[in-house]
């Protein structure tokens, strides 16, 4: 029960879809929270490409606040800090003034540059010898600073900072060019091991050739970043002077808020892009070349696998295949996911042999991977074409766990879920039966919010270390248990099929690329 004595920490979670203004108590409780749906989520210039205005995200951050403080005036009182949690890889152009040059290049985006410009002889000669040629090519395409200097020259030539999303919205908050080093997922010089930039010296430094000063101060999780201005203040709603403590990125405060912070463990993301992590004490690369992220858990690191595009294809197939269940969710006022979920009850497990491998986006491992359906036959209505999808987005996430487990050796026997998707008492227990593993779900599925509430507690020392803060904050409420008969079926169709199905298809995918 709240008393209204006790500390309130106010975080922000912004989403690709959406952002929420969240109040959580020092018990990890839910006080209220405020959402706003992005409509759009981006615009596309042209085909492929993915992008936002910075001040649209501020604006609906202030929105949100605002909203939040008019149903809780007195709770806000007891606000004891800001905490502020976003997706990844996503940048803004400032110039000298703070002012912004373009719109945000979301993850999302598609397009590479060219980098027809040779990297020094050095470097290339110590890529070669280590077989890297590949992925650092795809990596120099792939980083948004190339893209801008080789198409916008004028505008790279005026940008002053180089700041991800998260670092955009503290500047706009506090004035303070900085953000926390567990943020810092995506193409930009930073040395992940040892979690700070790069120095010129450092052989990839190259891939991104972004200036030291261009770039914001890096503090560790728990840390302050600066205090809410007048401006800022005026604006949001939120109280002039409040500190605002480092967090991390969305993934890895899911991560330490499903609580999975032990070797034993594995969090799992249901959100726009779903991903598996696990937590190490040592630098475990989940793929060779692939960094492993820093966690906001102290001294410890998250080796990822993603499923790109993971859980937005349910948006997709929503937009796509789900009218009539729109509009009942609209009429009932309920989410849209909630009724089309119904349709995972139709179809039994292996969708009568429909199998889709949900490669929407390119890996570092297969690079002209696209997404397949196989087993197509006359028995498939919509309902196994929406059962296929998560079933899909399970087993991508289930070879990734295997992999990355191997690679640090520790043996995964509980998973926690997260995101969107972990609502689903449904997907849960799917996820159960894929796994072959216990499933967790703590008390909120606002694990990113949880998370990045935790850094903010012990920040202000209501919790003497994360350790403590977890214990008092996470809780598993529901438990989903894998049921023998789905879980044989599922591993059978994994070891069997599954996860032949990009050998059988890589040669395909490289004709397809060509034509």
């Amino acid at each position: 029960m709240f008393e209204n004595h006790d500390p309130v920490m106010l975080t922000f979670d912004c989403g690709t879809q959406s952002i929420r203004a969240l109040l959580f108590t020092a018990e990890g409780n839910i006080i209220d929270k405020e959402k706003i749906v992005f409509e759009p989520t981006y615009f596309s210039k042209k085909p492929g490409w993915a992008e936002q205005e910075p001040e649209f995200y501020f604006d609906k951050l202030c929105e949100a606040s605002m909203t939040l403080k008019e149903r809780n005036a007195e709770v806000w009182e007891n606000i004891i800090a800001v905490t502020i949690t976003t997706f990844r890889d996503s940048f803004v152009n400032l110039d000298k003034d703070g002012n912004v040059l373009r719109p945000v290049f979301l993850w999302l985006d598609q397009r590479t540059a060219r980098c027809e410009e040779p990297i020094p002889v050095t470097s290339a000669m110590c890529f070669a010898a280590l077989g890297m040629n590949d992925v650092i090519n795809s990596s120099r395409k792939a980083s948004r600073s190339n893209w801008i200097r080789e198409n916008e020259p004028e505008i790279w030539e005026k940008t002053d900072k180089f700041l991800m999303l998260s670092g955009y919205l503290i500047y706009k908050l506090t004035g303070n060019f900085a953000d926390s080093n567990a943020s810092q997922a995506g193409h930009v010089p930073f040395d992940y091991k040892n979690k700070k930039w790069m120095g010129k010296s450092n052989v990839k430094y190259c891939i991104f050739n972004i200036e030291r000063s261009m770039l914001p101060d890096l503090v560790e999780p728990g840390d302050e970043l600066g205090k809410i201005t007048k401006e800022a203040a005026e604006k949001s709603g939120i109280k002039e002077g409040l500190p605002l403590i480092a967090s991390g990125s969305d993934k890895s405060c899911e991560t330490l808020g499903g609580g999975a912070i032990y070797k034993n463990m594995a969090n799992l993301s249901y959100g726009s892009a779903a991903s598996m992590q696990i937590t190490t004490e040592r630098y475990v690369e989940p793929q060779p070349f692939l960094p492993a992220y820093p966690a906001v858990f102290p001294d410890h690191y998250n080796p990822e696998i993603q499923v790109y595009r993971g859980y937005w294809m349910i948006t997709w197939f929503l937009n796509e295949f789900a009218k009539e269940e729109r509009i009942i969710a609209s009429e009932k006022n309920v989410s849209p996911e909630e009724i089309v979920n119904k349709l995972l009850l139709e179809t039994p497990p292996g969708c009568d042999g429909l199998i889709l491998q949900p490669y929407w986006g390119p890996g570092l491992e297969n690079p002209e991977a696209k997404g397949s359906v196989i087993g197509f036959s006359d028995v498939h209505t919509r309902s196994h074409f929406y059962r296929a999808i998560i079933e899909g987005v399970g087993y991508a996430l289930l070879d990734g766990l295997e992999s990355v487990s191997k690679r640090a050796k520790q043996n995964i026997d509980i998973i926690t879920v997260s995101g969107g998707g972990s609502q689903s008492d449904v997907i849960c227990g799917m996820t159960a039966d894929i796994f072959g593993r216990s499933v967790r779900r703590v008390q909120t599925y606002e694990t990113s919010g949880l998370g990045s509430s935790i850094a903010g507690f012990v920040g202000m020392k209501v919790f003497s270390d994360f350790d403590s803060a977890i214990k008092s904050m996470v809780r598993v409420r529901d438990t989903f248990e894998p049921r023998r008969e789905n879980a044989e079926k599922y591993r059978e169709i994994f070891d069997k099929i599954y996860k032949k199905i990009y050998p059988c298809l890589k040669g395909l995918y490289k004709e397809m690329r060509k034509i």
